[in-house]
């Protein structure tokens, strides 16, 4: 089996448009990334097919900083361990109530519960209106589209030549960063509709090109709107830019994975 490349770093969105957090491992299932965007903010007034109130219309929303207040026990499942080693394998149950409880570091570093009113009060500031929002949970990561995301350093390598400047990687906000070994930018486009091995045992299979909107035009430390970003990738590679995968065998991915073209 051809060596693609290697697991480069693992990322997940606790609240949905918040700031992300790096991960040495995570458990990858057949809803996502467990513990990926498992809150999001419903805003009554959003548009139809997009009800989650995003970084888009609210860019302070990345200064906030979600944190497990159980980080052992948000890692992963809680019976993986017996599930792993039972043949073929037990699906992994869902959080108990309590264990992706969390906390959230506002841009003023105070410290306020995810379901604490206040939350969405401060939320609510400067957005128009008179905004109505409420606090989602839920067992399946809130993504837009799939339940994982793919983008290689070769594909952010590329797109940096093609504006001359730096970009943080954590503005594309994919759960899985892969290092290519042989491989230009944009080469996990060809992987659409093919299998790939993670590490031991995690299979995916990639279903799409990631189609991208304004998100990618924001700074994820400051929040600053580049929209040449978003421009270059409609303009150079049709608006994609990345790659979304579904979730074939459950497992743990570890950065440092090395990641084999099944099919």
């Amino acid at each position: 089996m051809p060596i693609l490349g290697t697991v480069e770093s693992l990322w997940r969105y606790p609240v949905k448009s918040m700031r992300g957090e790096a991960m040495s491992e995570a458990f990858i299932g057949f809803s996502g990334v467990y513990g990926d965007r498992c809150y999001a903010v419903k805003n009554a007034d959003a548009r139809k097919g997009f009800p989650y109130l995003n970084a888009t219309a609210h860019p302070q929303m990345l200064h906030y900083r979600p944190q497990f207040r159980s980080p052992e026990r948000a890692a992963h499942p809680p019976n993986l361990m017996e599930a792993m080693n039972i043949a073929p394998g037990v699906n992994p149950a869902n959080a108990e109530p309590g264990d992706l409880m969390l906390d959230v570091v506002t841009p003023s570093g105070a410290v306020v519960a995810v379901d604490d009113p206040a939350l969405l009060t401060m939320l609510g500031e400067g957005l128009r209106g008179e905004p109505r929002l409420t606090l989602v949970r839920s067992d399946r990561a809130l993504t837009d589209c799939r339940p994982v995301s793919l983008m290689s350093l070769q594909t952010i390598r590329q797109v940096e030549a093609e504006l001359g400047f730096r970009l943080d990687q954590q503005r594309f906000r994919a759960n899985i960063y892969v290092n290519l070994a042989e491989h230009d930018g944009f080469a996990e486009d060809a992987w659409v509709g093919r299998r790939l091995r993670i590490g031991a045992s995690a299979e995916i299979l990639i279903l799409e090109r990631d189609p991208r909107c304004m998100m990618i035009s924001l700074d994820p430390d400051t929040g600053e709107h580049t929209p040449i970003v978003l421009r270059n990738i409609a303009k150079a590679h049709a608006n994609f830019a990345g790659v979304y995968c579904a979730v074939l065998v459950e497992g743990v991915l570890t950065q440092g994975d090395s990641i084999d073209l099944l099919d």
